[in-house]
């Protein structure tokens, strides 16, 4: 099974991220993310077997305490920058998220999973980009926007997510909760 860690995000966020793409997806023919699967990495597994994942939910459960993280949602932009587009982002800003990335990679290291090779970049895909296109329409829309800020929350908890890939796209299933603190 192919899996992830991540924290979710509220209700709310996800509301005005799906009326923000709303607005700009007609723009650009590009392939969008559905907002109900965003969320925000902190570890891809990868493939990783059945029989071993009790394992994977113990190492992940003994990471240590931690407090609420504040996170906050707003900007977007193109990875790896505007004129060769492969990624269509949203921003993060939550201090103690690449802590928990990096927890997160030495815990699933101690189980075999490969550490990361690159350093934590937080940010939510909201399109993938395949092909080169222009994409002045779609700066234009965005331009057009009076605000990028898509709302503020706190995480108390992040998941261990399996994902699968179906002919309609990516289906997440969670699988487990691990709370930041354990009282």
């Amino acid at each position: 099974m192919r899996l992830f860690t991540a924290l979710d995000l509220p209700g709310e966020v996800v509301h005005k991220l799906e009326s923000f793409v709303a607005r700009i997806k007609p723009t650009a023919r590009i392939h969008w993310s559905p907002p109900a699967n965003l969320h925000v990495t902190t570890k891809f597994i990868g493939e990783w077997p059945n029989d071993r994942l009790a394992e994977l939910q113990i190492a992940l459960a003994a990471m240590r305490e931690r407090p609420a993280i504040e996170m906050s949602i707003a900007k977007v932009g193109f990875h790896p920058n505007e004129t060769s587009p492969r990624v269509f982002w949203c921003g993060i800003h939550a201090e103690g998220l690449e802590t928990l990335a990096s927890d997160t990679d030495s815990a699933t290291a101690s189980v075999g999973v490969p550490r990361e090779s690159r350093a934590y970049s937080p940010h939510l895909t909201l399109a993938r980009i395949k092909d080169r296109l222009d994409l002045q329409p779609l700066h234009t829309a965005i331009a057009a926007i009076p605000s990028l800020d898509f709302g503020h929350f706190t995480a108390r908890s992040f998941y261990l997510y399996r994902s699968e890939m179906r002919p309609t796209g990516s289906v997440y299933t969670k699988l487990a909760e691990f709370p930041f603190s354990k009282r």
